[in-house]
Order: C-alpha cells, then structure tokens, then sequence
C-alpha cells in the first residue's frame, strides 16, 4: 500500500477544479495536496502500517533539498520502502521535473540515496524523451528498483468559459486510456535495461490498470508487481478483484507462482 506523494512541508494543493472524466480515463491537478511529512509520520504512519499490507512512503520534492531532508526523516521511521516520485518541478531548472532529463534524474536518485538506507523504489515519469536512458541512469545512481509509469501530461478546455479547464492549466491522465501506452513503455524498459532483463532490479507496473487482464499483460510484459490507482475512484473492490481473478487465471493455465508468468511476453 503506497501514499500518495509526500513533501517535507504541508502543501494546499491546487486551487480550481482538480478532476476532469474523459472517455476511458481521469483527468487530475491535485497538486500533491498532503500534510508534509512530519505530520505523515507522526498520525497516518502508523494507522497505515497496522492494517498489515506492506506500507511505501512516496517521497515528493522540489528543491533537491527538501528531497534529501524528507529521506532522512522517512529513514528514521519502520516504513519498509520508499518510493521515489521524480516527476516533480525542478524548481532551480525552471520548473522542468526531475525525471525527464537523465542527468538531473542520476542527481536527485544519488542524493536521496545517500539519505537512506531503506529500498528505493523510483517511479519513472512517461513524459521523458527517452525514458530508457532516465532508467538506466537511474539504477545506475542507486535505485533497487522502478515504478512506471507516472501520469500524462494532458490538456483540457472549459468550452462554456472559453480557457483552461484546470487553474494550473496542464494537468496528469491516468486511467484504461493509457494503458496501453503504459504497457508499451515498460516492454522499451524491460528490454532496453540489462538490471531490469535480468530480474536485479524489480519493475512495478502501473497506468490503466482495472482488471485482472490489465494486471496480467503487464506482468507477462515483465513486471514484477503491479499498482492500481484510478480504478478505485470507480470501483473500491477493483484490487480485491483483481487478485481474485489472478488467482483464478493461473489455477486455469497451470501456473503455480507469479513467476511462471513474469516476462513471458518480452
């Protein structure tokens, strides 16, 4: 079970409208609204960790500062893993993220790493021109493992106003709609990654995902688990359902574990 993004400071979020239905998919502009993490650590840690799945703190940041501050004050915690998001404004780079550029993305992944010695997952943003090269620098910097792929850069417009639908104008797609895009990304990671090829470094598989075959075509691509987000918003039972019909899926081919699956389609 993984937080949402968490910033060292509390953040109010976005102003305007934050959610946007488009056909197959979720238009948002949350603007990582959270408490910060000390107030995290302090009240939700616990809550979230008590109710047994295994809890990730999804590390969000600005300034590479208030990324390193935060991985120290996670470190000191019981929570078994963070999760790097990178797709977040570079603010001293004018505002490009972290994760779209292979050198700033090495940078922020070494920094963090020498913060803490918790298992680092990094979640790859899709927007980057070569998302390949951002993982390999990546892992190369200390990640031990990968999350992919973050939310599209998408657009929106409000036709009875005439201007943009949301008050930060550009905003993340999520939902079925980019799954296969989604998909299609971490086959160019799984064969374009020696560490990721080769099962040294784990691969979490997200975009789209709603139903057990989503589930299973992005662990026959490869990955070594799978996060389910949007489709709660619309079915709260989806994850439940997906694992039943996992279940069901390798009882009726004759698998005995995930792994009898895992990549079989690279």
């Amino acid at each position: 079970m993984c937080s949402k993004g968490l910033t060292l400071a509390p953040k109010p979020g976005n102003t305007g409208r934050r959610l946007l239905e488009t056909p197959s998919g979720l238009i948002n502009s949350i603007g990582l609204e959270n408490p910060g993490i000390p107030h995290f650590i302090e009240h939700e840690l616990k809550t979230m960790m008590d109710l047994g799945p295994v809890v990730l703190a999804n590390l969000s940041g600005a300034g590479l500062e208030t990324y390193v501050e935060g991985a120290a004050l996670l470190d000191k915690t019981d929570v078994p893993m963070i999760e790097l998001n990178i797709s977040c404004p570079n603010v001293k780079a004018g505002g490009m993220a972290w994760g779209l550029d292979c050198r700033a993305a090495s940078e922020v992944v070494s920094a963090v790493r020498k913060a803490t010695s918790k298992p680092l997952m990094v979640k790859l943003s899709p927007n980057a021109p070569d998302l390949s090269g951002v993982a390999r620098s990546v892992v190369a910097a200390g990640a031990d493992a990968l999350s992919l792929v973050n939310t599209f850069q998408s657009f929106a417009v409000d036709i009875e106003k005439g201007r943009p639908y949301f008050d930060n104008v550009t905003a993340g797609l999520a939902g079925p709609a980019i799954k296969p895009i989604a998909l299609r990304m971490l086959r160019d990671v799984m064969l374009n990654v020696p560490e990721c090829r080769d099962g040294r470094i784990p691969v979490a598989g997200l975009g789209g995902i709603s139903c057990w075959q989503d589930a299973v075509e992005f662990i026959m691509t490869g990955a070594k688990a799978v996060q389910v987000g949007t489709a709660t918003f619309a079915n709260p039972h989806a994850m439940e359902e997906i694992i039943a019909g996992l279940i069901s899926f390798m009882e009726r081919k004759g698998y005995g574990e995930i792994e009898d699956m895992r990549g079989i389609a690279l």
